[in-house]
């Protein structure tokens, strides 16, 4: 059994795993696999348990199939089926996907130790998250750890009336059209000052110019689909 950490790189794009293995070809201590196939991924973590398991899988997300005959046809699916089968490897993700709705379902629905941006990442960034990883700890690129941050303060800050106004906004072309509309939790409708003086704490809680752009915030930060 190798006393190297096994890396298991998967990403459908060629170039960028040649690219992601560059930056650890002169790190001693690392033995590095790659895969462009959720299924054979599955596999080699499969089959190597046994032997000479892998410590660390790096996955993307998002995987061009086409017209494949594939199982596993996304890193979240691979994620899902290796903690299915509850196997002792340390998931993460290397990814282009930066949506904040993205990263939060991600990271709340998989808990990967790692998620990190496959155009910003580099040698030291790479190692870095290596070494929280084999610790059991979490290492999220400086963008997803601000997303989150910022993603979590915003819903400390929002209430249901909030969210209701968010999600009817778009659909009236007037304000006083929300009057009857939005409700409180016991059902009452919120009047039309209540609604106004919402909107104006939420413009300025998400930094927004106006209601259109207050819109596309919320749905920047995933509170809106």
């Amino acid at each position: 059994m190798s006393d190297k950490i096994k890396i298991l790189f998967v990403d459908d794009h060629q170039l960028i795993i040649e690219g992601i293995m560059s930056y650890l070809k002169d790190t001693d201590g690392l033995e590095i696999t790659s895969t462009n196939s959720c299924d054979d991924a599955y596999s080699l973590v499969k089959s190597s348990m046994a032997t000479d398991p892998f410590h660390i899988l790096f996955t993307d997300l998002s995987f061009d199939v086409g017209n494949k005959n594939v199982t596993i046809d996304g890193g979240e699916n691979l994620i899902k089926a290796l903690q299915r089968d509850e196997i002792p490897i340390k998931l993460g993700v290397i990814t282009g996907h930066s949506e904040t709705n993205r990263v939060f379902n991600v990271i709340r629905n998989l808990n990967p130790l790692a998620y990190i941006l496959k155009g910003q990442c580099n040698t030291a960034e790479l190692n870095f998250a290596i070494q929280k990883m084999m610790s059991d700890q979490v290492y999220y690129t400086h963008e997803i750890h601000e997303k989150l941050m910022k993603r979590a303060l915003i819903e400390i800050q929002m209430d249901e009336v909030a969210i209701q106004i968010l999600k009817e906004l778009p659909n009236h072309t007037k304000i006083s059209n929300l009057e009857g509309v939005i409700t409180k939790t016991d059902g009452s409708l919120v009047k039309i000052r209540a609604i106004e003086s919402k909107l104006a704490k939420l413009r300025t809680d998400l930094n927004a110019n106006n209601n259109t752009d207050l819109v596309l915030k919320a749905k920047d930060l995933g509170i809106l689909d």
